[in-house]
């Protein structure tokens, strides 16, 4: 590590959501009525240009903070705005917070937005836009996606579907753009400009009904052309793909990542590719590790794939009350530093951390 550092939160989180280069917001997922969203000020050393030393002390900063009544399974910020939409079980309802000025430490609770055939439905993916008009994308299935305006509350697309598949994730490639992904790993892209047309990308390589698939796309890709990055997805067997959307019927790579068996916990899955160190991905969600891949050099063969770097932080943690290790529930790039990731896990450890690039590849 060039850099390491700590954070002990009260309760285990399964997002990150960048507010800034220098702030990240986290939530908590337990079943409890008082579960945390917290904003906090990454430690100012990991900001500087100079090499720091390993430096585990607790010294992130809270700003501000608030309690959310239900579990909080997805978190995204309006782009351009103070507000944050949230989502998490029961149902598929999504909550609007506004993110305190400077003169309070409160995020407070505005608005629920309310999703037809909610109750009983699982819990809705999110992702947001500013555009237009502040915007959210939500859905939990294929056949019931689609876009609100958070101001108005007004629907202004809905997907065209005839499947009904659960989604694992989706995306704004641009303004007009969507990106959906089924958690048996189907991509379908959709143009809300040809509400009736939903194309589907290539099919995964694998048909086993157990697997899931989430998928990963540049963060902030909505400011690039949508299809000069691949999309990459992960399975819970640790197969990987990348598919160029311009060109979707065959693979760009296909490998298989080093990492255990799968369990019970594939709802932790996460790919993301780096955002400012190109080809560089990184996956998590099977045990305690988050693993860094250069991708220049994959091919379709479908052959293992060697990790440049593997994080341990979290592995190291004490076991939980079940006597099982703690596992990694979600990691995320820095926007500008190119080898900095934030991971957190189940033990309510959060880690930022900077890896050293290897001297094969200096």
């Amino acid at each position: 590590y060039r850099d390491l550092h700590t954070f002990e939160l009260q309760a285990p989180t399964r997002l990150i959501e960048w507010a800034s280069g220098k702030r990240v917001c986290v939530a908590g997922y337990g079943q409890s009525d008082g579960n945390e969203i917290l904003q906090l000020i990454l430690p100012p050393t990991l900001l500087t240009k100079e090499t720091q030393g390993l430096c585990p002390e607790r010294d992130f900063k809270v700003e501000c903070g608030g309690f959310s009544e239900r579990p909080v399974y997805s978190l995204k910020y309006v782009p351009d705005t103070s507000l944050l939409v949230t989502s998490g079980p029961p149902d598929s309802s999504l909550q609007i917070w506004q993110v305190s000025a400077e003169d309070s430490d409160v995020i407070k609770s505005v608005s629920t937005l309310a999703t037809e055939n909610g109750t009983g439905q699982s819990w809705t993916k999110i992702a947001t836009i500013s555009a237009r008009a502040p915007w959210v994308l939500h859905g939990s299935r294929l056949d019931r996606v689609l876009i609100t305006e958070i101001e108005s509350r007004k629907n202004v697309y809905t997907a065209a579907s005839r499947g009904s598949e659960e989604l694992s994730g989706l995306a704004f490639l641009d303004c007009n753009t969507l990106l959906l992904c089924c958690a048996t790993g189907q991509l379908c892209l959709a143009d809300i400009r040809q509400p009736q047309r939903l194309v589907e990308a290539m099919s995964v390589p694998s048909a086993s009904c157990s697997e899931q698939w989430c998928m990963g796309t540049r963060h902030g890709a909505y400011s690039l052309e949508p299809s000069s990055q691949p999309v990459a997805r992960l399975s819970s067997r640790g197969l990987l793909t990348l598919t160029d959307l311009r060109k979707t019927s065959e693979f760009l790579a296909l490998t298989k990542a080093r990492v255990p068996s799968p369990g019970s916990a594939a709802e932790f899955l996460c790919v993301s590719w780096a955002p400012a160190l190109e080809g560089y991905l990184a996956i998590s969600g099977f045990d305690g590790t988050v693993h860094v891949y250069d991708t220049q050099s994959w091919d379709s063969s479908g052959r293992e794939a060697e990790p440049v770097f593997i994080h341990k932080g979290h592995a190291f943690g004490g076991a939980d009350c079940s006597g099982d290790p703690p596992l990694v529930t979600v990691h995320t790039w820095h926007l500008q530093k190119p080898r900095t990731l934030l991971s957190a896990a189940n033990d309510g450890s959060l880690h930022v951390w900077d890896w050293v690039q290897p001297c094969g590849k200096c």
